[in-house]
């Protein structure tokens, strides 16, 4: 193993915490929509009428339905490989 490699073992295997910063294409493969891609919820939705505190306060009903729609589509998805391998860092 490379210097840098074993290094960035160590300071994992020390650390008492550890955040993994990842991207929305990680749940992708699981087929989680994603906002931006090409078939993005953006290209449908508008943010400013779902995802902002002030659309929340227009109209909280169809906000909340929103997020339950969302809430829906994800527990039709199973973890993929990525979330496989950011779970056993644990």
């Amino acid at each position: 193993m490379n210097e840098a490699l074993e290094q960035a073992k160590a300071l994992l295997e020390n650390a008492r915490r550890i955040v993994a910063v990842t991207g929305a294409g990680i749940s992708a493969e699981s087929g989680v929509p994603t906002f931006r891609g090409p078939e993005g919820l953006w290209k449908s939705y508008r943010p400013e009428e779902l995802a902002t505190p002030e659309a929340f306060a227009r109209d909280p009903q169809t906000v909340w339905e929103w997020y339950a729609w969302r809430r829906e589509l994800i527990t039709a998805c199973s973890p993929n490989p990525a979330h496989l391998a950011l779970a056993r860092l644990r």
